[in-house]
C-alpha cells in the first residue's frame, strides 16, 4: 500500500473577504512527482506556505508525513527541502560558506553528493554572493536541497534564472530523486518541464483545484489532432461525430477530434490515405483548454 506524504483536506486560506485557496483536497504519494500548475494568483505559493507551516489554514487541514504541517513544522522540516523561485542570501558570504551554513541549518547533508552537484551545476563556490547572477544564486538553493537528500522536495519555480543546460541538469536530478523514492512537489510555469518529470498534475484556477490526474487521464480536456494525406481529394469529415477545426489544403487533411476516434478512422480508411498521423494534446494544450473555460470535471483527488 502506497504511503501518503502530503494530504490536504478541504484546505482553505482566506484573507479578509478574499479566499485565496478554496477547499483544496489533494494527496501526494511516496516517490511521486506532482506538478502543481496555475497562473499567477491561482494560489500555488499560498499552498506551499501552508505545506511548510509558514501560515495556518483558515479552515481544513494539511499533513506532511502524517503530521500537522503547522503544529509539527520544526520536526517535519528535518525531512523536507524547499527551493523558491527567488532567493536572498548573505551578500558577504561566499557560495561555499552559504552552502555550509544551509547544510548546518538543515542538519543533514551528503557532502560527497554536494560536491558532485557543484560540478554538475558548473557552480564556482568561491565567489561572494553579491557577485553571483540570479541563475548562480538559484544553483545554491538547488545544490543545498538535493544534497540534503530529504524525503520531500518542494520546488516553487525552481529553474527561474537557469539556462537550458542547467535546467536539464535540474530535471536529471529530479528523475534521480524519484528513482531513490523521494517525493517531489513541483510548482512551475515551465509546462515542458512538468510534462517530462511529473507522474501527475494538479491544476488550480482562482484558488480551486479544477483538475487532477495523469496526463492520459486529462486528455479529455483537449482534442486529438489528426493529419492525413491522400492521392486524391480528402474525404468530407465535417459530419463525423466529435470532429472540429477541419482544414483541407489540396490532398492534405487536418482536423481535431474529441471522444472516440473510431468513426473518423473508418471514414479516413475508406479513402485510403497515403499517410496518417494522430497526436495527443500536449500539457500546454490541456492547460489552455482549462483556462479557456472549456469542459472541466470535479477533481477527485
Amino acid at each position: 500500500m502506497s504511503e501518503t506524504i502530503i494530504e490536504a483536506q478541504n484546505l482553505t486560506k482566506q484573507y479578509g473577504r478574499s479566499r485565496v485557496l478554496d477547499s483544496l483536497n489533494l494527496k501526494v504519494q511516496k516517490g511521486e512527482v506532482l506538478g502543481y500548475l496555475g497562473p499567477n494568483g491561482a494560489g500555488k505559493t499560498t499552498t506551499i506556505r501552508l505545506l511548510l507551516g509558514l501560515i495556518r489554514p483558515s479552515s481544513g487541514s494539511v499533513t506532511i508525513f502524517g503530521q500537522d504541517a503547522a503544529a509539527r513544522a520544526a520536526e517535519i522540516h528535518k525531512n523536507v527541502a524547499y527551493v523558491p523561485g527567488e532567493t536572498n542570501y548573505w551578500p558577504s558570504l561566499t557560495g561555499a560558506e552559504t552552502l555550509r551554513l544551509l547544510a548546518n541549518i538543515h542538519g543533514s547533508t551528503d557532502m560527497a553528493y554536494q560536491k558532485e552537484l557543484t560540478e554538475k551545476f558548473v557552480f564556482d563556490p568561491n565567489k561572494k554572493i553579491r557577485d553571483y547572477s540570479k541563475g548562480n544564486r538559484q544553483k545554491i538553493a538547488l545544490i543545498a536541497a538535493f544534497a540534503a537528500r530529504p524525503d520531500l522536495l518542494i520546488f516553487d519555480e525552481p529553474t527561474s534564472g537557469l539556462d537550458p543546460v542547467m535546467a536539464k541538469t535540474f530535471r536529471d536530478e529530479v528523475a534521480a530523486a524519484r528513482q531513490r523514492g523521494q517525493t517531489v512537489f513541483l510548482s512551475s510555469h515551465m509546462l515542458e518541464e512538468v510534462e517530462e518529470l511529473c507522474d501527475r498534475v494538479a491544476v488550480l484556477k482562482a484558488g480551486k483545484l479544477v483538475e487532477s490526474g495523469t496526463l492520459d487521464e486529462l486528455r479529455h480536456l483537449s482534442a486529438v489532432t489528426v493529419e492525413a494525406t491522400f492521392s486524391g481529394n480528402p474525404p468530407d469529415v465535417k459530419h463525423v461525430r466529435g470532429v472540429s477545426k477541419v482544414e483541407v489544403r489540396g490532398h492534405f487533411l487536418r482536423c481535431n477530434v474529441t471522444g472516440s476516434i473510431d468513426e473518423l478512422l473508418a471514414v479516413v480508411a475508406r479513402a485510403k490515405p497515403l499517410d496518417f498521423v494522430s497526436r495527443k494534446p500536449s500539457l500546454e494544450e490541456l492547460f489552455l483548454a482549462i483556462y479557456d473555460g472549456k469542459e472541466t470535471r470535479k477533481a477527485a483527488r
